[in-house]
């Protein structure tokens, strides 16, 4: 006999993720369909790792209000689900008249979307506070409740509590098509077919080929990159604060910002892409090397230890696209930036929407909305000693550059949602994100995953399907 869960999630980037968690408070059969071989694989693990304040958006737009709202709900999750955040405020720069006049623009904006705490700033007092800008500014609007986050972790962590209170995840599982068995939708995957009385499209750059399953085209993804310089933690306090430009009409502009792990990132440029084209180009590094020199001349791009870059899902809406497109349908699309921030907000709204649409929500009496993680780094040194004591493999350091122990591994490879790639690995625990970017520590990882997996060496991949590390032997050994 065939199961029919009540909502399927199409999706497991940022927002399916939030989806997800949110549906996972309500007694509710739900089921998370994700193409990929893990969760947050697409834009959530390449952006900016920005919380923004929300004086950006237009007033009375959807991004306006879920923006605010997401920044705030951020802050309290990232506590609960043990995510790392700081809330170390932002900063746009004017360098003429006309940034000038910008920025009071965005002021007046960000008070009606209700911001707290923006000031303007002359040039002096944006000096004060960050000697290292370009003597050339003229002033600055700061943001004192933007924040950084690590938005893998985040997306995981939202996934993973939703897998622990009872939500289903198929990974590996793209949709090949949508059709209605009775009066419930079918979806059709790459791992079979999925009933539901519900769809929820938060499928991303997908999301307007997954919409046009159910509906008449209404919209349609216009996917934009960009691409980054990640530096090494010797330039991580060069800014105290996530220093904006002038925002245009694609994008908020190249920034320049502290990372929670201590790093410098600098990017994006914003240039139109195929869905899946993540290659970076000289000449939109460059770019991005110019502009972010404007903000702050003093930064050593010899310290660069990775560029990357994201595909993001603008749509030929200027707003969010959130709404019920079909009977049951609701498309979660066109989720651009501020979406990393709006996020949890979106799903909330998104669960009012599907609770008028008839579905029914009753709050679980023993929904779990915590999570700790062990991060070894970061403890005391009675703690370290406690934890080895208990577990000698946290005391064994794989990966040298981000102090991450083989316990740690071990940890991510039987969790609530198992890393099953080096990445994934490093995803979940930091491991190969430092200097040397998994030189040293990525063999000991795959030989780590192989013993704990049961799996041969040569099945160990690197990320996505079919990226193996291993191809064969090099030499035979000697009778």
């Amino acid at each position: 006999m065939k199961k029919t869960y009540d909502v399927a999630i199409i999706g497991c980037g940022i927002v399916g993720a939030a989806m997800a968690y949110e549906l996972s408070k309500y007694e509710l059969d739900v089921v998370v369909v994700e193409k990929e071989n893990d969760v947050c694989c697409g834009a959530t693990k390449a952006n900016s790792a920005i919380i923004h304040a929300g004086f950006d958006p237009l007033p009375g737009t959807l991004m306006a209000k879920l923006n605010v709202m997401g920044s705030r709900m951020a802050k309290e999750i990232s506590q609960a689900l043990d995510v790392p955040y700081k809330q170390i405020g932002s900063l746009v720069l004017a360098f003429d008249e006309d940034d000038l006049k910008t920025l009071d623009v965005l002021y007046e904006r960000g008070l009606l979307n209700s911001v707290p705490g923006l000031r303007l700033l002359d040039r002096d007092e944006v000096l004060q506070m960050e000697p290292e800008i370009s003597p050339n500014v003229a002033g600055a609007l700061c943001a004192p409740t933007a924040g950084i986050i690590n938005p893998w972790e985040y997306g995981i962590a939202l996934a993973e509590t939703a897998v622990r209170n009872g939500v289903e995840l198929r990974l590996s599982s793209e949709v090949l098509s949508i059709g209605q068995d009775d009066e419930n939708w079918r979806i059709t995957t790459k791992s079979g077919d999925v009933h539901a009385r519900y769809i929820v499209n938060a499928a991303g750059v997908n999301s307007d080929i997954i919409h046009n399953m159910t509906a008449e085209p209404s919209f349609s993804i216009r996917p934009s990159k960009g691409e980054y310089f990640l530096l090494d933690k010797s330039e991580g306090s060069r800014v105290k604060h996530v220093i904006f430009q002038c925002p245009s009409k694609t994008t908020k502009g190249v920034l320049v910002s502290p990372t929670v792990h201590g790093n410098l990132i600098v990017g994006p440029n914003a240039v139109p892409s195929e869905r899946y084209d993540v290659s970076n180009t000289s000449d939109g590094l460059d770019y991005v090397r110019s502009a972010a020199m404007r903000s702050v001349p003093s930064i050593s791009f010899r310290d660069n230890i990775r560029n990357f870059a994201g595909i993001r899902a603008n749509s030929d809406n200027d707003d969010f696209i959130i709404g019920i497109s079909a009977p049951r349908f609701l498309d979660l699309a066109g989720i651009k930036s501020p979406g990393l921030t709006a996020a949890p907000a979106i799903a909330v709204y998104a669960a009012e929407l599907l609770q008028n649409e008839g579905l029914a929500l009753s709050r679980k009496s023993d929904w779990i909305g915590t999570r700790k993680k062990v991060r070894f780094s970061e403890l005391s040194v009675e703690e370290k000693n406690r934890l080895i004591s208990e577990n000698p493999a946290y005391g064994r350091v794989i990966c040298r550059c981000e102090t991450v122990t083989e316990g740690e591994i071990i940890d991510a490879l039987h969790s609530p949602i198992p890393a099953r790639s080096i990445d994934g690995v490093k995803r979940r625990t930091g491991s190969g994100m430092g200097r040397c970017q998994g030189g040293f520590c990525g063999p000991r990882i795959l030989e780590i995953m192989s013993r704990e997996l049961g799996i041969d060496p040569s099945e160990i991949i690197q990320d996505r399907e079919g990226s193996y590390i291993l191809t064969g032997q090099t030499k035979k050994e000697r009778c």
